[in-house]
C-alpha cells in the first residue's frame, strides 16, 4: 500500500470509529506534532466531532519569563558566556531578548550541544561559560552528559543554569479536574527517552485514553485512530502507536545519566504556572557546577506582554487566531510572546501553515 492510500485508509477508519461519538478534543503536547498536524492538513482529514488543541509541548514556550530574566542577566555580566539553543535567542523579556544583548555586545552563543559550552571553556579558560539547559526529557540528558563530562575533566570556568521539565507531572496538573480534553497524543520524542510506559497514568489516574505518536502523517492518523477505538469501546488504555522508535521503558542509558545530575524540583511554567516535581535541578554532587550558587541570581517576577494569549494558548482553552495581536502585532518577524518565536510554538505553526488567513 503506497502513502496516499494507507493515509486514505486511516481517514476512513477514522471516520466510522467518531460515527456517533460525542464532540471530543484530543490534545498534542509535542510542539513537533502541532507543526505536523498543520504542515500536512491533519486537522481537515478529522470528522467535525472530533477537535485536536496544542498543549504545553514546546519546552521554548513554556520556560518562564523569571528563568528567561536569569539568563539574561547572566549574559550582562563581565567575562561571562551565555551558551544556549538558537530558539531561546528571540524569546522576548520585557523590552529584552538574548539576541538583543548579543547585538549589544554581550557575548551569547548559539551551540548545537551543551558540549559545545564544554569545547568553548576549555579554550577561553579566562572566561565563565553558562550553559542554558531548556527542554523536556529529550534534551535534559545532554545537559546531564554535560555535567557529566565537565565534573571528570575538571573545567572550572563552566556552569549550568537548568530551566529543565518534565512532562507527566505538567500532564497531570492541566488535565486534572476541569478539563475539557477528552484525549491525549502522547509526544514521540518524549517517549523515545522516558519510555511509553511513562504515559500509563494517563488512563489508570485521569481516565483518559492516550496513544504515543510518530511525526509522519500516517503515525498521527493511526495513533488518533487507536484513541478513537479506546472511546468508541468506553475503555481507556495507553497505546504505543509509535513502536519503531519507543519502547516500553524507554533508553534506559540517558535515562540513568539523567537521575545521576538531576533531581525533580519545582517549577514554574508559562501558562500552567507553578508545578511541583516538574522541573529538574542539579543534585548536591553537581552544586559546583549550579550557575545560580555560583553568581547569587536575583530573583525575577514578570508578566506576559500586554494583551498576549500564550498562556491560554498553551492551557489549550484558546487557538492562536483568537489572540488579538496574532498575525498583527505577532508575527515571527517581531514576536511578542514565545508561542510565535519557536520553531515548535502552536502560534508559529498556525501561522506558517495557513491558520493565520
Amino acid at each position: 500500500m503506497n502513502r496516499v492510500s494507507a493515509i486514505e485508509a486511516l481517514r476512513r477508519e477514522i471516520g466510522r470509529r467518531a460515527d456517533g461519538l460525542p464532540e471530543t478534543t484530543v490534545m498534542e503536547v509535542c510542539g513537533t506534532h502541532t507543526h505536523a498536524v498543520w504542515r500536512n492538513g491533519i486537522r481537515q482529514l478529522l470528522p467535525a466531532n472530533i477537535r485536536l488543541v496544542s498543549g504545553p509541548g514546546c519546552p521554548v514556550c513554556v520556560t518562564d519569563e523569571a528563568d528567561l530574566a536569569r539568563a539574561l542577566w547572566l549574559a550582562k555580566q563581565k567575562n561571562v558566556s551565555l551558551c544556549c539553543f538558537g530558539d531561546m535567542l528571540r524569546v522576548p523579556c520585557g523590552e529584552e531578548s538574548l539576541l538583543a544583548l548579543s547585538a549589544e555586545g554581550a557575548d551569547v552563543r548559539v551551540c548545537v550541544s551543551p558540549l559545545d559550552a564544554l569545547a568553548a571553556a576549555r579554550e577561553e579558560p579566562a572566561r565563565t561559560f553558562v550553559w542554558f539547559g531548556v527542554g523536556f526529557e529529550t534534551t535534559a540528558p545532554h545537559t546531564a552528559a554535560l555535567a557529566e563530562r565537565a565534573r571528570k575533566l575538571g573545567i572550572p570556568n563552566l556552569c549550568i543554569l537548568s530551566a529543565h521539565k518534565t512532562m507527566p507531572e505538567a500532564i497531570r496538573a492541566l488535565l486534572s479536574g476541569e478539563s475539557r480534553v477528552g484525549a491525549l497524543l502522547c509526544p514521540g520524542h518524549v517517549a523515545a527517552i522516558a519510555g511509553a510506559e511513562t504515559f500509563r497514568f494517563v488512563p489508570e489516574e485521569l481516565r483518559l485514553p492516550a496513544a504515543v505518536a510518530g511525526f509522519e502523517a500516517e503515525d498521527i492518523l493511526a495513533a488518533l485512530a487507536a484513541i478513537l477505538g479506546m472511546l468508541r469501546a468506553g475503555k481507556p488504555n495507553l497505546v504505543n502507536a509509535y513502536p519503531r522508535a519507543v519502547t516500553p521503558h524507554g533508553n534506559q542509558t540517558a535515562r540513568a545519566l539523567q537521575e545521576m545530575v538531576f533531581e525533580p524540583c519545582g517549577a514554574v511554567w508559562r501558562g500552567l504556572g507553578a508545578i511541583p516535581a516538574s522541573g529538574l535541578k542539579l543534585r548536591k554532587d553537581f552544586a559546583d557546577l549550579d550557575a545560580q550558587k555560583r553568581f547569587s541570581i536575583p530573583q525575577f517576577s514578570l508578566s506576559e506582554p500586554r494583551g498576549c494569549r500564550c498562556a491560554e494558548v498553551l492551557r489549550g482553552t484558546l487557538e492562536p487566531t483568537g489572540c488579538p495581536l496574532f498575525g498583527r502585532t505577532c508575527a515571527p518577524q517581531n514576536p511578542v510572546g514565545a508561542c510565535m518565536v519557536s520553531s515548535e510554538g502552536a502560534c508559529a505553526a498556525y501561522y506558517s501553515y495557513g491558520g493565520n488567513r
